[in-house]
């Protein structure tokens, strides 16, 4: 599939010019793509060379910051690479939130078209295994960019909701968050937060698990996207700011930040899907199919 950096050359082709030469489609509807044709994402290429592996110091260049670029409040108290943890990105961010319009901390690259981002964390509390405070999570997001008026972005995440121990999948479309989660262990977990035409999908894999589709999500999103990491914490202390995002971003909230996210690396590649196949149908492109497409060969 089609996949660039932004401001590169422009890729030419549509969704609908993609793929792998796979059989016509029925005269009806979308084809069935079954396991044995999906085929995994490609790494390597224009896109391959946004991957990070936070080996050294020096990547921290290839990264962005939300509140750098979009002048917004520096909601992170600390960011750096190969520092606090050896070969890691590490961030702790101040109180803060993504939900609905309430902004947090962002840290991406721009990329465009059709995108894979592989990717492995791990989320703490700054003191415990676990974040106390509420919605104190850290993951994955794509946003539109300079969307500060009318958010829309996607994300998966991990750490504390109303309860610990989660996995919080979440679609913000015009500024209204729509949140998913599921039960987890702690410790490490990869996650995959793809784009595939209008489909975006999330999913994510506990350590020594099997990969598992958290949600998949029509959008009409640009084609270029910031893609990157995101961890906020402390929804507790905003008190009655939480009915007011337009006061709470003007400032910094001061609260009792409680998280504490490193990440190992974060890989993009390339999504491939014959004509036919219709992901965001999963009666077309069925969970462990999508699976297949979405997360690298050796994950």
């Amino acid at each position: 599939m089609r996949a660039r950096l932004a401001g590169m050359v422009a890729v030419v082709g549509v969704l609908g010019a993609c793929g792998t030469g796979t059989a016509a489609p029925p005269l009806e509807g979308p084809g069935v793509l079954t396991l044995d044709k999906a085929q995994p994402p490609t790494p390597g290429g224009e896109v391959g060379g946004a991957s990070t592996e936070f080996a050294t110091a020096k990547d921290r260049s290839m990264w962005l910051k939300l509140s750098d670029t979009e002048k917004d409040v520096d909601r992170l108290a600390k960011l750096d690479v190969d520092k606090t943890a050896k070969g890691a990105m590490y961030l702790e961010p101040r109180t803060s939130a993504w939900f609905d319009g309430f902004r947090g901390p962002f840290v991406y690259q721009d990329l465009a078209g059709d995108i894979v981002m592989h990717a492995r964390v791990k989320v703490q509390g700054k003191r415990g295994a676990r974040p106390r405070r509420t919605f104190s999570l850290g993951g994955l997001m794509a946003r539109v960019p300079d969307s500060y008026e009318n958010p829309n972005w996607v994300s998966i995440t991990t750490g504390t909701t109303d309860t610990p121990g989660r996995i919080e999948s979440k679609y913000t479309g015009d500024g209204s968050s729509k949140p998913k989660e599921v039960a987890a262990k702690g410790g490490w977990k990869e996650f995959v937060l793809a784009r595939v035409g209008r489909m975006c999908a999330a999913l994510y894999k506990e350590e020594g698990g099997e990969w598992k589709v958290a949600d998949r999500w029509a959008t009409e999103f640009p084609e270029v996207l910031q893609w990157g990491v995101t961890a906020y914490t402390d929804w507790d202390s905003y008190g009655p700011l939480k009915k007011n995002h337009e006061k709470a971003n003007a400032r910094q909230v001061r609260g009792t930040p409680d998280l504490r996210m490193t990440v190992d690396y974060v890989r993009f590649l390339r999504p491939e899907l014959p004509d036919y196949a219709d992901p965001l149908n999963p009666a077309s492109v069925p969970d462990d199919v999508l699976i297949k497409v979405l997360t690298p060969a050796d994950a």
